[in-house]
């Protein structure tokens, strides 16, 4: 499902590099191997665009990984130390989770050319002071982000869902539709088109795949109501003709339907993610010789996932929340099981509503989980990452 040679922009810049130093190279006295410290760049935007990380990605992400782990870049090590991460153990969560949205910030919010500067500037006091906007201006992201959220969660209550999902609003900013039609393809498990309107009065959007289908190939079929888009499987973005656009969900569900009924049956054995364990086992199994085997598959990432554990017949011995300047958003549980194990588990951006199950003391779940090390503050932890809890 994942050619080999899908790189990202940056990847495809490297490979450039590569071939121009091979060829020029010693014209332009540049010594051979001197591209391997631009790694740090291009395993960062590999991870960050979310590229399958087979083939090549792979290898850019991993060897990515270990120069950003020594990367001299003042900009870098500002932010990394304004979040609490601890530079040498850098991981590709922390790029995903972490680092990525503050860069993303700066084009989401802002002008990209401070997520640019951010990253190759070497004066230390600009590095400082761009750390702390593109980390202020994320915030402000994740405000407008909840904001939107909410006022969509109350329009889909009373919509009929159809295969497709297209929702939006005027005053919705663009640069962040991407963040809020991923939100809600994973709530609903549909493809989602979010759209707003951008300066130019033109309707703008991004578009999400919960795995069922490529966004690409739906907004090819449905060419038509578009007057340009572009993307990858899970992910794109589009401008819709503006008397189109009421009647974009019904369009994009029949071209869903018709691909559909084109595809082999291999579909029907796709799961989505998260909802299939790879392995299943007691609480025993969470240590750090597992969590060692585990880390040597890494990077993770698309078409590479973590390995899923599925934990039957535990009891949820405490629930409590927790968050940054005691927000509450996330949610730590612990878990035992028949062994008399215990193991904590932690839940980001979730809530005692966000399973199907009460989240209740002495209540007996199954849990779908993946090994985390957490080294918040320079303090080594092993516990787990909840998937699900049914």
């Amino acid at each position: 499902n994942y050619p080999d040679k899908t790189l990202c922009g940056a990847g495809i810049v490297f490979k450039l590099i590569q071939g121009f130093i091979k060829k020029y190279g010693e014209y332009f006295k540049v010594k051979n191997g001197a591209e391997k410290w631009m790694l740090d760049k291009a395993g960062l935007a590999t991870l960050s665009d979310m590229v399958p990380l087979v083939a090549e990605n792979r290898i850019l992400a991993h060897f990515g990984l270990k120069v950003l782990r020594k990367s001299p870049r003042p900009g870098l090590q500002k932010l990394l130390a304004k979040m609490n991460i601890d530079q040498r153990y850098l991981s590709e969560d922390d790029i995903s989770f972490m680092v990525a949205p503050r860069l993303n910030a700066a084009s989401r919010m802002d002008n990209p050319m401070r997520a640019f500067e951010l990253l190759s500037t070497e004066n230390e006091t600009e590095a400082g002071l761009l750390a702390d906007h593109l980390s202020k201006i994320n915030d402000e992201r994740k405000t407008i982000v909840t904001g939107i959220m909410r006022e969509a969660n109350k329009k889909l209550e009373k919509h009929e869902h159809q295969e497709v999902i297209v929702i939006g609003n005027t005053s919705w900013r663009v640069g962040i539709l991407g963040l809020v039609a991923g939100k809600i393809s994973d709530q609903y498990q549909k493809p989602v088109f979010v759209w707003g309107k951008d300066e130019n009065d033109c309707i703008k959007g991004s578009c999400r795949s919960d795995g069922s289908v490529s966004v690409v190939e739906l907004m090819t079929e449905t060419r038509e109501s578009f007057i340009d888009f572009g993307g990858h499987e899970l992910a794109g973005g589009f401008t819709v003709q503006n008397e189109k656009i009421h009647f974009l969900e019904e369009a994009l569900s029949a071209s869903f339907i018709k691909i559909q009924k084109g595809q082999s049956l291999k579909n029907a054995e796709r799961t989505v993610l998260g909802k299939k364990a790879d392995f299943i086992g007691n609480l025993s199994i969470v240590n750090k010789k597992n969590w060692k085997e585990i880390e040597k598959m890494s990077p993770f990432g698309l078409a590479n996932p973590k390995p899923v554990f599925l934990f039957e017949n535990v009891k949820i011995e405490n629930v409590k929340k927790f968050g940054k300047n005691g927000s509450g958003e996330h949610l730590e549980i612990i878990f035992s099981d028949a062994t008399e194990h215990k193991t904590k588990a932690i839940s980001f951006f979730s809530n005692h509503d966000s399973f199907k199950v009460p989240l209740a003391e002495n209540e007996k779940v199954d849990l779908l989980a993946t090994f985390d090390l957490s080294r918040f503050r320079g303090r080594e932890e092993l516990r787990l990452r909840i998937v699900d809890i049914i």
